[in-house]
Formats: structure tokens, sequence, C-alpha cells
């Protein structure tokens, strides 16, 4: 029969262009095995037909084999449908003869890979943009080499969401639908580059350098040949790049944080910084599906915001990043509160460096700060009188390490940005490019893109020809979208060069920066920011601008000043690979941010969504939506827009809140985290699938952050909608905006994680048979500080996976899940 349910499967690559993989000999094979019936008797009937063409197999035979009886009877199983990415199983029976041999092989449509031997055999259905007939055939011969045939049509119709969604829970576990594997990935702490111990998680480890980091946040697969080179189409050996944001401080430490005296210790303060970066991390798989990872790999790799980098581009070289430690602005230490990411084609990493702000002390030196100074400061949130864990004030044992004293960003009375550290945030809020293949290139930060709270930084469709564009959220609430353009065109021999970061250099150092204006007619423009233009000079009434290196410093005042859009905290963007359609998450926003009066078409709600028993006032935007818009290409100075799906409740308002008309299969809140397939595999191809990932306080009464998957329809699939907020005084008003056709069935919970986590970081394997998602910080409501117990955590995941629960006083640990089908189909699909 043709079964279309779960079997074990062995395939690697998704490419719908595979050869045809036959299971038995060809017909020129069989013709070469015209042996006497007694060779064929003696071979134990080995030299029979595969399944080929019928009645062509019998001018092959030997013409003196004798007949000792009827052919046998076959039969392929009935025809049967399915859809593109799934796994489908032929499974032929024969009967008669004696010594019976089998074998499949297909006969016509899209080439798949067969696997398997005899009666049954797999394969995963290929790529389709319309209902696709594939038909195979069996065949039989017994010892005589009388063969039979039969042939089955397998009809593949477009990929579709495969899954029964999950249901909102609580639960302190990574709950996948049924038919998938859950398998833990590495973990907070885990040793990577030798020389550290095992992992305790105690509160008593160290040597972080060389360990997994905490707040694992984005992440991205490197494909490796089995020698260990470059391989984009590898799907069972390959690089893991992940960012680590943040920590939880409380479970880092023994006891909790300490600050006696008001001065941090070394040790504690050291073990808080190495906890941040980005983690380099070699992953294969194994017999039965089964994921590791490497501890002792060459590849593997911790960059902290120790590690040296170089700045490239317009700012290198500036008076604006000199500091004691490159007094020529060229150089700089590390990264930090690593967030969402982008790539190249040409096989690098882009982190991006986002609420970097809060990190350093500065407040109280007003007095030796110039106005320009203080203005972009106080534009970027750096006023801290102690910086979010106080490394600033550990007085070293080699009392020339500025490993902490660089966190003080106070100016001295008399002093300069060579003399003291009054420069070091203006070495961060970066993208920085990182090559994981090569661990000897120190990352470097393109300072072309900008300086942001920098959420993301995702590439648009590469044409040759055509100058490639990245796309960026600045993420805090009322800030804006912006692009940066390359100056120089796509060159698709460029992908393939061995000097990954010099090519870096040709598209990432010379371009433009642009910022997002949208209008409420759902139109758009991208306005430059470019010094002598658009009102980008040294007259500015908002920032008197110095030179073109002063724009990117303060991109931020250089948006202000040409009138970008504000929008809802913009987060994560994600460019449609088939349609170049660009998405970018707004989390939420706050009635203080964005009053009643201060909405617009592109983020239109203010409304109530009581939270929690007590029903809680949250007003404004607290569940967040998705805008996306459409180019002509990455060249573009316009666009049109929509909103693709509103964040709300399935029982909220469905005039005027849950627009989307969400339901409990998909309802969600604060979307954050974004990315498609790949469009190496039928999840990114024809009608991708979009993965959203939540970051959410506003719906937490009900459920734990969750991920989604959609297949979008495109902009302009909607229309015009006029909705009526309101504020919480009662008052009412009226906002125009654009709406998306309704998701429906085609938005559905994939994934509901652990107690009080973020779900954050989604990549698969080119074949997008393993997908790899990253689960922050669970447990975190028990891990502030002060106050909180690190042995009393509120979840213990993921010693929880297996059972659901875990001893009372095991500290959880952000890490990597890795899912599986298993079928062995495409995840999702």
């Amino acid at each position: 029969m043709t079964n279309l349910t779960e079997t074990g499967f062995g395939y690697t690559d998704g490419d719908v262009d595979q050869n045809i993989h036959n299971t038995g000999p060809s017909l020129n094979e069989l013709a070469d095995l015209r042996y006497s019936r007694r060779q064929t008797l003696q071979r134990g009937g080995t030299a029979i037909v595969a399944a080929t063409m019928g009645g062509s197999v019998l001018a092959a035979c030997d013409s003196k084999v004798e007949d000792t009886g009827p052919a046998p009877t076959v039969s392929a199983g009935a025809n049967a449908a399915t859809n593109s990415g799934r796994t489908v199983t032929l499974t032929g029976t024969a009967t008669g003869g004696a010594s019976l041999a089998t074998a499949w092989s297909q006969v016509s449509g899209p080439t798949v890979t067969l696997t398997g031997t005899g009666n049954t055999v797999t394969f995963v259905a290929p790529s389709v943009a319309a209902a696709t007939p594939l038909v195979f055939q069996f065949a039989a011969a017994d010892a005589s080499n009388k063969p039979s045939v039969a042939q089955t049509t397998i009809t593949v119709s477009p990929a579709a969401i495969g899954f029964a969604a999950v249901a909102k829970n609580k639960n302190d576990v990574v709950t996948v639908p049924a038919g998938y594997t859950v398998q833990i990935g590495a973990r907070l702490g885990d040793p990577i580059t030798g020389g550290a111990a095992a992992y305790k998680n105690d509160g008593t480890d160290a040597g972080f350098a060389n360990r997994i980091g905490d707040h694992g946040d984005a992440l991205y697969w490197f494909g490796l040949s089995s020698t260990g080179t470059r391989d984009e189409t590898s799907s069972i050996r390959g690089l893991i790049v992940q960012n680590h944001e943040n920590i939880n401080q409380q479970y880092l430490h023994a006891a909790g944080a300490s600050q006696p005296g008001g001065v941090r210790p070394e040790t504690e303060a050291l073990k808080e910084i190495e906890c941040h970066g980005v983690s380099v991390v070699e992953y294969s798989e194994g017999a039965n599906r089964a994921w590791t990872f490497s501890s002792t790999s060459t590849f593997n790799r911790r960059i902290t915001p120790n590690t040296p980098v170089v700045f490239n581009g317009p700012v290198a070289g500036s008076d604006l990043i000199k500091t004691p430690y490159s007094t020529t602005g060229v150089a700089g230490r590390g990264t930090i509160n690593n967030c969402a990411n982008g790539y190249t084609p040409w096989g690098t990493l882009l982190t991006c460096e986002e609420n970097w702000a809060g990190y350093f002390r500065r407040s109280g030196d007003n007095a030796a700060r110039t106005a320009k100074e203080l203005t972009s400061l106080s534009r970027y949130g750096v006023t801290s009188s102690s910086g979010s864990y106080g490394w600033s004030t550990v007085v070293p044992a080699d009392g020339t390490n500025t490993t902490f004293r660089r966190w003080d960003a106070r100016a001295t009375t008399g002093g300069t940005a060579t003399t003291d550290w009054r420069n070091e945030p203006n070495q961060f809020g970066w993208v920085v490019e990182i090559d994981p293949y090569d661990k000897s290139k120190a990352p470097r930060k393109r300072t072309a893109l900008g300086r942001l709270g920098h959420e993301g930084c995702w590439p648009g469709k590469f044409v040759a020809g055509t100058k490639p564009a990245w796309y960026m959220g600045d993420d805090s609430r009322r800030e804006y979208m912006y692009k940066f353009v390359s100056n120089t065109a796509w060159a698709a021999a460029d992908a393939t060069a061995t000097d990954r970061l010099a090519i870096g250099d040709k598209y990432l150092d010379a371009g433009t920066l642009y910022v997002a204006k949208f209008a409420a007619d759902g139109t758009g423009s991208w306005v430059a920011l470019v010094f002598g233009q658009n009102g980008i000079t040294a007259a500015s009434a908002i920032y008197p601008f110095a030179d073109q290196a002063d724009v990117l410093v303060n991109a931020r005042l250089a948006a202000d000043v040409v009138g970008a859009t504000p929008m809802d905290r913009p987060e994560w963007t994600a460019v449609n690979p088939v349609t170049g359609e660009v998405y970018l998450t707004l989390t939420n926003n706050n009635a203080t941010l964005r009053p009643l009066n201060g909405t617009d078409a592109a983020n239109p709600r203010h409304y109530n969504d009581p939270f929690g028993t007590a029903g809680t006032a949250q007003f404004g935007n607290p569940n967040g939506h998705i805008i996306r818009i459409k180019e002509t290409s990455t060249e573009s100075l316009t666009f049109t827009w929509d909103i693709y799906a509103f964040g709300a409740g399935a029982d909220l308002d469905a005039t005027n809140i849950n627009l989307s008309g969400l339901t409990a299969d998909n309802d969600f809140s604060s979307p954050d985290g974004l990315w498609f397939g790949r469009s190496s595999n039928a999840s990114g191809l024809v009608k991708p699938l979009l993965w959203i990932q939540t970051d959410d306080g506003a719906y937490t009464d009900v459920t734990n952050c969750m991920m989604l998957v959609g297949q979008p329809g495109g902009v302009g699939d909607g229309g015009a909608r006029t909705i009526t907020n309101t504020g919480a005084g009662g008052a009412t008003a009226t906002q125009a905006t654009r709406i998306g056709a309704a998701p429906g069935a085609n938005l559905k919970r994939f994934l509901v994680g652990p107690v009080e986590c973020e779900i954050t970081g989604v990549d698969s394997t080119p074949d997008g048979r393993t997908l790899f998602v990253g689960i922050q910080h669970p447990g975190e409501g028990a891990a502030t500080f002060p106050g909180g117990n690190p042995n009393a955590p509120t979840s213990h995941w993921p010693d929880s996976q297996a059972t659901g629960t875990a001893g009372a006083t095991v500290r959880p640990r952000s890490a990597i899940v890795i899912i599986t089908k298993n079928d062995g189909g495409i995840v999702g699909l």
C-alpha cells in the first residue's frame, strides 16, 4: 500500500533537484546479466529485474531461461495524495513464484530520492507550485527472471502546514505537536573549548570564556563538509553560531550576586561579562537522528565583551570612538547584548548589539561634557548612575587591568577621550560581522550600518547586478525601521570567496543608511541618512552634525531630523525568500509612550488587555503586531505596506482589537523573533513558512511564551480598515489602517516554552528536517536581584523536559532545543 503516515527516514537533503535513486539494477544492468538459469539459481536469484519499463525487461532476459510458471502477482498500492515536504512511504506486495526479488523506481514527475530496499521505500515530497503527479513503479521477478510490474501515482500539492496546533499552557517543558521529538542541545555553562570542567550549575562554576554563555538568543546554522570545510548544503554536520544577550545574574553565583561596600567582586563580574557575547559550536547528526554537539571541536569559539575587535567603515578612526584602548579609533574590545542577527551569502554571521546603553556608569559628569555629547548620551539612554551590573566598581587585583574600568563612561575633569572612557559607549550599538569558519579573524564592526539598539540585520533577496540591502529594527518603543543599501552591486561569484571578511569589506563598508517613513495610504519611503541631505547638517536644531561619521554614530538623531515614523518597538526583520517582502515585528507599546491620540496608520491600536484575575489594566498596544513592506527591488526608495497580523487574545474585541481574527489555535502576544524557512527545502519555496516567536508579559497570565508558524499571503491581500480605540478614561478615537487578510488556518501555534522563558532564535538545517530553537531565561522571575532566591527557582528547565518536573533546587538554564519530525519530513509541513 501507499502509506502517508510516520516512518523512519534517512534522507538528508531537501533539494527537489535530486537524481532518481533506484533501489534495484537498471535496464542496462539487467541486459548484462543474461546468465543461464543454472547460473541464476546459483547466484540465489540476485540477477533479477528492477522496477523499470514493463515488457522491455523481457527482451533483456536470456531466451533459454526455462519457464517454470506464471509471473509473480504484484501491487504498488492505491494512488494517494500528499503535500510538499511530507514523507511518503511506498509499500508494494508480490506473491507467486520462487526466490522473489523486488524493487521500486520512479517513472515520472519531479525527481526524488528513494530510500530503502525491497518492498518498502520512502521519499520526501518535492516542492511544487501546483498539484503534480509523481508515478512510481514496483516490480518483482522470480528466479527465472519472469517480471511483473505495477504503478502507483502520488499527487503532490503545494506545501501546507501539517500539524495540529499546540494548546496554550504554563507547563515547565517545551511542548511541540504530536509526531515531533525534542532534544536538548548546548546549555548555559556547557564546556565547549576545553579547559573547563563539567558544569555543576550551583553558582560555583567559572571560566565562561570556555563555556556556553547565558540568555541564548538568535542562532544560525553554517554547514560543514565531512572534511571540515564550508558546505552550504550540509544538513548533518555544521556550526551553530548563537548570541548570548544577557544574564540571569542570580543563578550564576552560589548565593546570588553580591556588592559589598558598593564594590562588585572581580570574580563575579568577570563571570557575568564572559556570559555575554557569541558562541560558535559544532553539531552533528548521528544514528537514529540523535544530535550532539562537540565540546572539543577546533571550530568552537567564544566571543565575549573582552574579545579584540576591529572597526570598519566610515566611523573607523573617528575621534568619536577613540579610547585609551585604541587611541587611533580603529579597534575595540568585544560585543555585548547581542540579540537578533543576520547573515551574508558569502558565509558570515551578522550579530547585533541591542540594549548596550545600560551597562555603562555615566551620570554625574555633565559639567565635563559638551552640549552635543549630552544630547547624544541622552538620546541613546546612557544615563545610569551605576551601570546594569556595577562592573565599573570592581577594583581588580591587577591595577592596570581596564576590563572593568572601561564600563565607567564618566568624563573626567581635564581628561580626554584617550585618558578616560567617555567614548566607550560609542564603541557599541553596531552590527558585527563574524567568520564562523575562521577563528583567527577578529570580528569587524560595520559602522556604515549605523549605531542603534540593533535588534537584527536581515538581508533582502540577492540579485546579480543589483545592490543588496539589509533590514534592521531599533529595539525600543518609538524607534525606527532602517535599511542599509550597499554601494556595490551583487556579484554571485563572491558567495564562494575564501576570504569572507574581505567580501564583507566590499559590500558592508560603503553604502547608504535609510530610515522608513510610513504614510497613511499604505505607501512609504526610505529617507537617506547622509550628512548634508534632508536637514542633516551642522545647522540642525536637533543635533549639529559634523560629518558622516557623526551621522552614523548618532543615527537615531539623524532619523529624528528627517521625521521617520516612530514604531511600536521594532524588533526582528525577516525577508520572504520568494517574494522579497520584508516583515518586521512590532513587539508592543504602552499608553505613556503612545497615548490614545498618538496612534498612526502603521501603529494603529490603543486598547486595554486586562492582566490576570485582578484585571490589571494594560493600555496601549500590549500585544503588538507584525508589519510588512513590498519593494520593487532592494534599491527602491519607496514601498507599499500593510499589517500581516495583530497580536491579541482570541477573546478580545474582534472589531477593534483582535483584527486578525485569531482563535485559540493561533492567538499570541508580543511578537519578537521572526524567520522564514530556508529556500533550500520546501518550507522556503513557493509559499514559505514564517516562524514567529514571542517575548511576552501581557499574555503570560494565560500561557508561556510560544512559537507559531504561518504561511502569509502578500502585501495588499487585505484592505483598508478604520477602528475605534479606547483610552483609560473611556475616551475613544478612530484610526485608519491597512490590514492583511486574516491568517485563519494558515497560522498555527507550533511550540510553547517552559515557565517564564522567551522563545528566541530559530534556524534549520538546509534540508528543513531539523529545527534549532533558542529557549532563553526560563525561571527568570526568581532571578531578580535583590530579593530572588537562586535555590528556589520558578523553573527547572531543561532538567524538567524529560518528566515535566525536577528537583526543587535545580537551577534553570538557557539552552537550544533540536526538533525533528518523527517520520523524517520537513518540520512544520
